[in-house]
Formats: C-alpha cells, structure tokens, sequence
C-alpha cells in the first residue's frame, strides 16, 4: 500500500470566542448573552486539519501562547492525529484569538488577536527543517509574519517541495518574494486587494490571474465560491466548475478547500482532477456549521464523490 501523503502547514492557530446575544453592549454597560461557543480555528490550524481528515500526514509549525487556550490547541490538533512537535508554547504572549459577537440577525463584530502567531519566525523554520524536508508539499497562508512566508518559500524552491501560498487574508506584500510557490491561491476578494483589478465576472478573473502570472507565477489558481476556481497557466485558464449543495454555512470553506488541495495534488493528481476534488470538498464543508467541525471524513468525502460520479 502506498504511503499516505506528508503535508506541513507552516500557519497560524486561534481560538475562536463567539458570544450570541439580542443587542451589543453601550460604552460601559453590561448584558447578558444567549449563548457561546469556543471553537478552534485560524487558517493555518483548518488547513491542517482539513488536509489531515483527507488522509494525510500533517505536521503543523506554528506558536502559541503558554496559557489555557494554547494547551487547548495542541490538545486539539493531537486530537486529529497532528504531528504536534513543531508547535512551540511562548510565555508572555497570548495565543491568537478571536472574539465574536453575533447579534440575533447574523450581524457580527470580529477583533482578531494575533498574539503568539506573530512570533513565527524563520528560525522556526529551520528548527523544523527536518521534518519539513520529508513532506510532499508546504501550504502557507498571511497570518503570520510576511517574513517568515518569505523564508519558507525559499526553503520549499531550495529544497524542491511543493509549496502552497493561500494569500488569505490580504496584505500589502513583496510578490517577488512569492513567485518561487507552485501554486497562488487567492479568493476573488484577495485577487481584487492583491493586483488592484476587479473580479466581478470570468472574464475579469481571468484578466486579474493573467496579470499574476505576468508577476513571475507559475500558477493561479482563484477560488470563485459558488462558480467554482479558476486554474490559470501559461497554457491558458481553465474554469474548473462548482459542486452543487445547499449551503449553511460557508465559514472555513476556503481552508478545507486549500487542505483538501494539497492532499489530492500530493497522491498523484492531476491538476483539474485535484481542483475538482476540492471543489466538493470545500462544498461539502458548507453544509454543516462552523470551520474544522463541518469538514468532512475522507470517507464521507468518497462516498459523495462517488454518488455524483465525480461529475458537477
């Protein structure tokens, strides 16, 4: 039996605070909420755990703070079967967070707190070299230092890794830096913040990946939502088509989109095949609420694909 695929995620992790409640509190007064859920999540963490659900063996590098939601972290990623080595507890910060209040109508205010995140550097790095040496592919996202994302696409080029940059979410960044990725994967609203062109139509994504391909990419790939991705090549563009589902909740589909990704493309997948599989994927994650707890099973994900014959 062939061995399964080696992903590493070099990414963040946060622990998400969400509050439900009839109305926001003014300045100075107290209420109380109807409910709260905590959830664990960040982009670097629900890749991860999206790629290792699809049969993968996942290291994750990350940092977290040394107080209970960090601890609660790396119980979680162990939880998953997460190669959890790499991930360093740091005192004196917090871990990275998010508190979210929703009012009755959906309507939500987000602060996100780095913390810990910030402090993945390089030398992190090259303190997990070893292990990042072995894998079939590294996926990245901007939730930690530019620098570091930098460094580790270096280190991919260098040693002949595949290398994933999800640049999610969208900040100013050196592209000359990022060129050395297989793979740039940014959703319609980053491919806008990124080149400064509009994503309103095919037509205009496939203009916007065409101008990221004149940057020095190999390859494109834009994540449409509910029209599918867009794969763009110096070979031309090619739209790979959505899966059809009836949607709950679409937190997180861009992660499970990005994991699953990785994990097709390192068993020997072709490119439009991986991307379609992923398509369903994604969809699939959409139907149940919340991030790492809507995605799916490898196996639930085959019985789907093989229930649609693999077709949109």
């Amino acid at each position: 039996m062939a061995r399964s695929p080696r992903i590493a995620v070099v990414g963040s992790a946060n622990t998400d605070l969400t509050t439900f409640a009839d109305a926001f509190p003014r300045a100075g007064e107290t209420i109380f909420g109807s409910s709260f859920d905590l959830g664990f999540g960040g982009k670097g963490a629900n890749q991860a755990v999206a790629a290792r659900l699809c049969g993968a063996d996942v290291v994750m590098v990350a940092k977290l703070g040394a107080d209970l939601f960090g601890e609660a972290t790396v119980k979680n990623f162990a939880s998953f079967g997460i190669d959890t080595t790499h991930i360093r507890l740091v005192e004196g910060v917090s871990s990275g967070v998010a508190p979210i209040f929703v009012e009755p109508n959906g309507q939500n205010r987000i602060i996100v707190v780095k913390g810990a995140n910030d402090t993945l550097k390089p030398a992190d790095v090259d303190a997990a070299a070893e292990a990042l040496g072995q894998v079939d592919a590294i996926v990245l996202q901007f939730e930690i230092p530019l620098e570091t994302i930098y460094y580790t696409v270096q280190f991919a080029r260098r040693h002949k890794i595949r290398c994933l940059v999800n640049p999610a979410p969208a900040l100013p960044a050196d592209l000359t830096q990022l060129t050395g990725a297989d793979y740039f994967i940014p959703n319609e609203t980053e491919a806008e913040v990124i080149t400064g062109l509009p994503v309103h139509s095919i037509e205009e994504a496939k203009s916007c990946a065409a101008d990221l391909l004149r940057r020095g990419f190999s390859r494109v790939v834009l994540t449409l939502g509910g029209r599918g991705c867009l794969l763009c090549t110096s070979q031309g563009a090619n739209l790979i088509p959505p899966f059809t589902v009836t949607p709950k909740d679409t937190t997180g589909a861009g992660d499970a989109f990005i994991g699953s990704f990785s994990v097709f493309l390192a068993e020997g997948e072709g490119e439009n095949e991986a991307l379609s599989r992923a398509n369903l994927y994604a969809a699939l994650s959409t139907q149940r609420i919340g991030t790492q707890k809507s995605f799916p099973t490898r196996s639930q994900f085959e019985t789907e694909w093989a229930r649609r014959g693999g077709k949109p």
